[in-house]
């Protein structure tokens, strides 16, 4: 420890200081980094950090500090330099962040404040993309890739330090890492990882007491300081409308600095980009005109824009949601414009929907917000809303999201950990009990549980695969019907996020990346998609799967597709009941249209809308909306689904018909010895 008490190297020893990650001499560059790294708040708390870290009784550390202070940046060093003095005996550092795009940004930056190469000693860990390597020694990680590693390993695990970084944000997988991650170190078992846990100060008082009043470290408070906050008297009819005007104000008083405006959604964020494209161009400033630039999960890589250095001095106004709340530091921003509202997907477990929630932010987000333009004098934060709004309807911290999303991926994951009874998990919060039973439920129609409600033969295979428990089922069941090839891409394209977009976006350059953009397709989304199939194919040999040709095109592939979506989404079944488009959901009674956008819903007449559909996602809004759907026949459902889930749908003339259907196809099947669908459950089950 004595070692690490130093601030690190000077720059007058920039001839002799070596690097020891790398054994390499020290840039000029890391130099001018160093000093800005060591005017962060937190870098008053790096040796009582260390100290801690060293002589924690159970391996466990908190870490509270306000967003902006550095956290996310410098804990991860230090765990690097602690884990370096110890020779990696206990293995790597993993940082674990709750979104993909924050684990990649802050590997980037890290690898360039320790004057690492990215890939080598410091990288990264995302869907369908691992920039590690053997050398690597500090890794960011998305929190759900960890989460899965964590429920599939035996033992200590390959990690010297694991540091659940922005816990404040309250992510499923974060949570449930704490959960599988408590009583082990509280038993401080031999060869564990130490754990770092770093929140905000609102949610300090609930993890100290989950984990038995562990060492913290508290962060100085910035003596910068914050710009007072400006409220509106009313809020707007428009957002966006008065989110531009306000840009455009700050663009024409020169104020120094750049922008982050904070809107509800994706569609309004790409609203607002498009808008202010439009406008800062016309006016009249000394300069370049301002770059606008989104930030949210569909970004892809184009995120690194935000981050970058403009030479020509162009103002940068990011235009982002909830994403920035916590997980981005950007150090060059001076005025944030805050909307005080989210828009949430909160997925409800009695009726299987997930609905679109606009609500206002947490007081915690709120004064995370206004934080951001804290240390200058010429910074401001307006708020798109009275001071009342937070006072009387913003809760004080966010929703833990294991509240709000489906269970069923996860209660698979614990299934795996040999964690039997939902009584035996732990939470900060623990979820709703029918959330609990709903995905017990849905795991067990899809035959992933046995009778004593442990993960099956089929369970096992199906947790392996990173994708939702249905579409992993449907995936297996094309190897029966000899589709794996189409299968492979469905699921591919199904699990990608933001397939199209509206409006405008940063190009990265190329011709594929400008025939996505004129029609209207995300490229880098289709490059994850495409790297998701090549990972699915590859996990489908190393377990020795039957692969089969392609045969897209013909009636008897189309019938196939079909016969296999349906293993894994029966419980997604919908029936037209008057010919006009009202469908009514088989698990509910719930009454939806097709999307807009949907093909079936743009044929000519006389064609009227088919009378059974297949649907992948149910959406609670103004329409009650179907996305992603595919006509099928009922013989086809009363073949695969399971008869005793026909038996527990709820009394409707649709399970009356399937019933009926049911007694119909037994009897004409009778004497002709065992069906394929039969044999089709039994070989799934063995595999």
């Amino acid at each position: 420890l004595a070692s690490l008490e130093e601030s690190g190297p000077s720059p007058g020893d920039s001839e002799l200081a070596v690097n020891p990650f790398d054994g390499l001499p020290f840039s000029s560059h890391y130099y001018e980094l160093l000093e800005r790294r060591r005017a962060l708040p937190i870098w008053a708390a790096r040796f009582k950090f260390l100290e801690q870290l060293e002589s924690s009784p159970t391996g466990v550390v908190l870490v509270s500090g306000e967003p902006g202070s550095g956290k996310s940046t410098q804990i991860p060093q230090w765990c690097a330099e602690f884990a370096l003095a110890r020779g990696f005996q206990k293995g790597q550092v993993t940082v674990a962040q709750p979104y993909p795009l924050a684990a990649l940004s802050l590997a980037v930056r890290v690898a360039d404040e320790m004057d690492l190469t990215l890939g080598h000693e410091v990288g990264y860990s995302i869907p369908q993309e691992d920039c590690t390597g053997p050398e690597t020694l500090l890794r960011f990680c998305w929190d759900r890739l960890l989460l899965q590693e964590v429920a599939s390993t035996r033992g200590p695990g390959a990690w010297g330090v694991l540091v659940l970084d922005e816990a404040q944000e309250r992510s499923v997988a974060s949570d449930s890492l704490q959960g599988l991650l408590r009583d082990a170190r509280l038993g401080n078992l031999p060869g564990d990882p130490r754990v770092v846990v770093v929140t905000d100060p609102a949610l300090e008082p609930k993890l100290q007491a989950f984990w038995g009043n562990p060492p913290t470290v508290h962060v100085p408070r910035d003596p910068g300081g914050s710009p007072t906050p400006v409220f509106r008297g009313t809020a707007p009819t428009d957002l966006v409308e008065a989110a531009c005007h306000a840009v455009l104000e700050l663009c024409q008083k020169e104020a120094p600095g750049d922008v982050l405006v904070y809107l509800p959604g994706e569609e309004e964020i790409a609203l607002c980009c498009e808008s202010l494209s439009k406008e800062v161009g016309s006016l009249a400033l000394p300069g370049p005109p301002p770059r606008v630039l989104p930030l949210h999960p569909g970004c892809g890589q184009a995120v690194q824009a935000v981050y970058e250095d403009v030479d020509t001095g162009a103002r940068k106004v990011v235009v982002t949601h909830w994403l920035a709340d916590f997980s981005f530091s950007l150090p060059s921003i001076r005025h944030v414009i805050d909307s005080g509202l989210e828009l949430r997907s909160v997925y409800n477990p009695r009726i299987r929907a997930e609905s679109q929630v606009l609500r206002p932010i947490s007081r915690c987000q709120a004064e995370a917000r206004q934080r951001r333009a804290r240390g200058f004098s010429s910074g401001s934060c307006l708020c798109l809303y009275p001071k009342s709004f937070l006072d009387l309807e913003a809760p004080p911290l966010p929703q833990p999201r294991v509240w709000e999303e489906n269970l069923s991926p996860l209660v698979l994951l614990l299934k795996r950990r040999q964690i039997a009874e939902p009584g035996e998990w732990r939470f900060l919060d623990r979820p709703a009990p029918e959330a609990l039973m709903q995905a017990l439920e849905d795991l067990d129609y899809l035959a992933a549980l046995d009778d004593d409600g442990d993960l099956s033969d089929l369970g096992v295979v199906l947790s392996e695969f990173p994708l939702p428990p249905e579409l992993a089922k449907a995936l297996l069941a094309s190897c029966e019907f000899d589709c794996v090839d189409e299968m492979l891409t469905l699921a591919a394209m199904l699990t990608g996020i933001n397939l199209f977009v509206a409006g405008p976006f940063p190009l990265v350059g190329g011709a594929d990346e400008a025939w996505c953009q004129a029609r209207g397709l995300n490229w880098a989304a289709l490059c994850r998609a495409r790297k998701l199939r090549e990972e699915l194919l590859e996990l489908m040999q190393r377990i020795e799967l039957p692969l089969s040709q392609p045969a897209f095109g013909s009636e008897q592939n189309r019938r196939d597709l079909q016969k296999a979506l349906l293993s894994g989404y029966f419980l997604q079944v919908a029936r037209d009941t008057d010919g006009t488009g009202n469908y009514l959901l088989l698990t509910h009674k719930h009454v939806a249209q097709l999307s807009s956008y949907c093909c079936y819903r743009n044929r000519r007449a006389p064609a009227r809308p088919p009378p059974w559909v297949l649907y992948h996602t149910f959406s609670i809004s103004k329409d009650n909306c179907l996305s992603i759907v595919s006509e099928i026949q009922p013989q086809m459902l009363v073949e695969l689904a399971p008869p005793y889930f026909l038996s527990n749908l709820p009394a409707s003339e649709s399970r009356d018909l399937l019933n009926q259907l049911r007694e119909e196809m037994a009897d004409s099947s009778a004497g002709s010895g065992p069906s394929p669908t039969k044999e089709f459950r039994d070989a799934c089950v063995l595999q």
